[in-house]
């Protein structure tokens, strides 16, 4: 709701931050196996944010394969620093953590996910302070964004099955459907030729390789993605391993893509003066949350630069990518998390968004980022210590 008018700027003070990791197993009959191994359960952190006026804002943190070490950070070091401070003052509060722990020797990428999570709910908390959408308070307007299947799905499976799991996307409305790859060239290579023969030309088909393919592998697979007509090969390689992506670009038509795991524009500096990722993918729970993710889309489209930003866990997450796509001149695809019974999708959050007959999204119209949380369902999924993948 709208502040009220005999509130007073000390009711915007945070009171308190608390994160929240959660977790759940995927059943084996469930689990999706693609470049970094097969996924065998979900974690989440879950941030919240308390004004001494009782504004509640929620963010999203992303895991990092260490959810309860992300959960721990916030908890303890974040949260000192920013206790007290006005929640409404989104740039004092990132720089207050940037200074005092990112810019000197901080928990680096570990710091950038908790303070992600931590942002987000500030915006939370401002819009549901002014009683806008968070769109609005960006400067955007309630317009359509173009969406593409994704999430954790689209694995390594037989053509033919992943032709069958692809339908259903497109009969729901989906013009755009993201394939995992990264198994070898001929096998990526005839997972794609079944989709684009089944789908049509008229589908855009974007893979994902996370970070699984060597020099060798992206010299002998892009020319065959050329020939299918791949929208963009996203992570072949790690994101800090410059050589060969500036070797891949040279290698077939097909735009390399990457930023899900480039934190903070410092990171995306160099690579947008590199000029070999031209399909740009910051995350909102990875890269500094909201106000550093505007910064970057604003420098990425100095040089003409799309943002595709990765979301894919709770939708937290989700609903406030599609409010900072519609804030933005250079927004592109937002990625549509159908995988099967992702429950952070599904029961931890109201729902995020719905994808429309024409494959598009839009932005939630409630104050603030426009998703309710169950806090009930943070206390019966617990974190479960292990890796998320084997």
């Amino acid at each position: 709701m709208a502040e009220d008018p005999g509130s007073t700027d000390k009711d915007l003070h945070i009171k308190d931050v608390k994160a929240f990791a959660t977790s759940y197993p995927i059943p084996p009959g469930q689990s999706v196996t693609l470049g970094i191994g097969r996924a065998v359960k979900r974690d989440a952190v879950v941030v919240k944010v308390t004004t001494q006026g009782g504004l509640v804002g929620y963010g999203e943190s992303h895991h990092g394969r260490a959810h309860t070490a992300i959960a721990q950070l916030v908890n303890t070091t974040l949260r000192q620093l920013i206790l007290g401070m006005n929640a409404a003052d989104v740039v004092g509060c990132w720089n207050r953590i940037y200074s005092r722990q990112l810019a000197s020797h901080g928990m680096g990428a570990g710091c950038a996910m908790a303070m992600s999570g931590i942002d987000m709910a500030l915006w939370d908390i401002r819009g549901k302070a002014t009683g806008w959408p968070l769109y609005r308070l960006l400067g955007g307007a309630q317009k359509p964004i173009p969406a593409y299947a994704g999430g954790v799905s689209l694995g390594y499976q037989e053509p033919a099955a992943l032709v069958d799991e692809v339908q259903p996307h497109l009969a729901a409305g989906y013009r755009a459907v993201k394939l995992r790859v990264g198994d070898t060239p001929a096998r990526d290579l005839a997972r794609i030729a079944a989709v684009r023969k089944a789908a049509g030309d008229e589908i855009d088909i974007l893979v994902d390789a996370n970070t699984a393919y060597s020099v060798k592998d992206a010299r002998a697979v892009m020319p065959g993605m050329d020939d299918y007509n791949v929208g963009w090969l996203e992570e072949p390689f790690p994101p800090h391993d410059h050589r060969s992506y500036a070797l891949a670009k040279e290698f077939g038509r097909v735009p390399l893509a990457s930023g899900e795991n480039h934190f903070t524009r410092y990171e995306f500096n160099r690579v947008i003066e590199d000029g070999a990722i031209t399909i740009l993918q910051p995350d909102l729970s990875k890269t500094g949350g909201i106000t550093e993710m505007m910064r970057i889309a604003a420098m990425a489209s100095a040089y003409k630069l799309p943002i595709n930003p990765h979301t894919c866990m709770t939708g937290l997450n989700m609903a406030a990518t599609i409010h900072v796509l519609a804030a933005i001149d250079n927004g592109g695809y937002f990625e549509g998390d159908v995988s099967k019974n992702n429950l952070f999708r599904d029961e931890l959050t109201s729902s995020p968004y719905t994808v429309d007959k024409d494959g598009n999204v839009h932005p939630l119209e409630k104050p603030g980022i426009g998703v309710e949380v169950n806090e009930d369902f943070l206390a019966e999924h617990p974190p479960i210590e292990g890796p998320g993948y084997v």
